[in-house]
């Protein structure tokens, strides 16, 4: 077909450009198919892994960590009243924020019409731990115990003042919505090893305080422009583990089976009549889902784990829903090498009231966090499993609100803030990075969010520089242009 006789079939039958093109199957229509998809970063099947389904090449160079669990507590932190030990704040403790040490830093709407910003010592007590004499609060004391396991990075700090941004930043590599996720991108270069369960899982618990939480919206596990098959699966603490992964009243398995085969031979022709990958990602996901029937029913019973299981992560690992039994089914999706596990913890955003919210919320994940680690370092999965635990930005040394001897709040900070990492490729018992005596700017050895997302690709032994994607004509990656290793966390 000549190429002005196909520009005037598409005219007359008005269809899209890509099925214009998809309609030429000979000669130029091919190329220009071809040309399309190229420029829409939609790479063809001989450039992806057929065992693992992600890009051939990879991984770059040989990897340390297989997986990654990111623990996101969600609201952000007190790194003051966690990590940050600073006993000589306590005769700063009532005094004015010193305008040296704010240095002019444009803060939040929520303490700007403040007329006075004084300096608020946490009230619980720090001490020592481990050979590696690490200072952790005693709102920590399961973390306490690992410390000997992790590398604490205390001079973290970001773009974005404000929650929304601030976390689409931490997740995504921009403060814009619409980019794919950290997950999204791992996917998309790695692939999976486990053909039974997606490659990248969400997990979603509430706040452990009355306070209100802070909104999660699902874009911050989307594939953004990425096939849609690399979006995470948000997997639910009640009913249906997946929405309509169950089959319905009186549906026997051999028609579910024909019924999707059916479905697949129709989308298969509309492959062929349109080219349009995302019908090809269907055609994945219809399977992917049919065999999730069997393997998630089976990952989201605990009834089978030891009574030892509860005893390391606590008893609210029996209950769905909760961070400890999300930290534990993290484990078991560890186990069937998913390749991220992504949980989300709501309910740091202590404005007010913090000394009661704060050790709420720490009662109800320190012994889990700790627990994760402990357990999969018994089984020998700690060695190449990345574990991040750490928020989106920190809090303010300044009281938000009234100060007294009992309670305050803090703002939000974005020039410094505290995570943690362990497992695979990361040093044990070290602590990286150093603030001034008001835990407000960094002095030493910062770390942005850019080289943490660096980092972490690296210990997956992906370069973030040559994991690309092309779209609307620009060659996009998860760093941007910017993002540095942080060398020495690294073994």
């Amino acid at each position: 077909m000549a190429l002005d006789d196909l520009i005037e079939y598409g005219r007359r039958i008005a269809v899209t450009r890509r099925r214009l093109f998809g309609l030429g199957s000979t000669g130029i229509g091919t190329a220009a198919l071809a040309s399309l998809f190229e420029r829409d970063g939609l790479a063809a099947s001989s450039d992806r892994n057929p065992k693992t389904g992600g890009m051939t090449g990879l991984p770059h160079f040989p990897a340390k960590a297989k997986r990654v669990i990111f623990l996101h507590q969600s609201g952000a932190p007190s790194q003051i009243d966690l990590f940050d030990y600073k006993p000589q704040m306590k005769k700063f403790n009532g005094l004015e924020l010193p305008d040296s040490i704010r240095n002019g830093q444009r803060i939040t709407g929520m303490t700007s019409g403040q007329t006075s910003f004084p300096v608020a010592s946490t009230i619980f007590k720090f001490a020592q731990h481990g050979k590696s004499g690490a200072w952790m609060s005693e709102l920590l004391p399961h973390t306490a115990k690992i410390v000997d396991d992790i590398t604490i990075i205390k001079s973290m700090h970001t773009d974005a003042i404000n929650h929304d941004p601030a976390i689409t930043f931490i997740q995504t590599g921009s403060q814009q919505p619409g980019r794919p996720s950290i997950g999204a991108w791992v996917s998309y270069g790695l692939g999976s090893e486990n053909q039974n369960l997606p490659g990248f899982v969400v997990l979603v618990s509430q706040s452990n305080t009355p306070a209100n939480d802070q909104p999660l919206f699902s874009r911050l596990w989307s594939s953004g422009f990425l096939p849609s098959n690399y979006q995470g699966v948000k997997f639910r603490s009640s009913g249906d583990p997946v929405l309509f992964l169950s089959d319905p009243p009186g549906m026997a398995k051999t028609t579910r089976r024909h019924i999707i085969d059916s479905v697949q031979k129709l989308n298969q022709m509309r492959l062929e009549a349109y080219g349009d990958p995302e019908i090809e990602t269907r055609i994945s996901q219809y399977e992917m889902a049919y065999r999730m029937q069997t393997s998630v029913p089976e990952l989201m019973d605990v009834s089978k784990e030891p009574e030892s299981t509860f005893q390391l992560y606590g008893e609210d690992a029996r209950k769905p829903g909760t961070y400890a039994a999300n930290c534990l089914l993290a484990r078991k999706l560890a186990e069937r090498n998913v390749r991220f596990i992504q949980i989300y913890h709501r309910g740091w955003d202590q404005h007010g009231n913090l000394p009661r919210d704060i050790a709420l919320q720490c009662k109800g994940t320190d012994q889990a966090s700790a627990a994760l680690i402990t357990d999969l370092k018994q089984r020998g999965l700690l060695d190449d499993t990345l574990v991040i635990w750490g928020g989106e930005f920190g809090r303010t040394v300044y009281s938000q609100g009234k100060l007294t001897e009992t309670n305050y709040g803090r703002d939000h900070h974005p020039r410094n803030f505290t995570i943690w990492m362990a497992g695979a490729g990361v040093k044990k018992g070290f602590s990286l990075g150093e603030t001034d005596d008001y835990s407000y700017n960094i002095t030493a050895d910062p770390a942005h969010v850019f080289d943490l997302q660096a980092t972490l690709l690296h210990l997956l032994g992906v370069d973030h520089k040559k994991l690309t994607y092309k779209f609307q004509g620009r060659y996009f990656r998860l760093t941007d242009v910017h993002g540095e290793l942080i060398q020495k966390v690294l073994v």
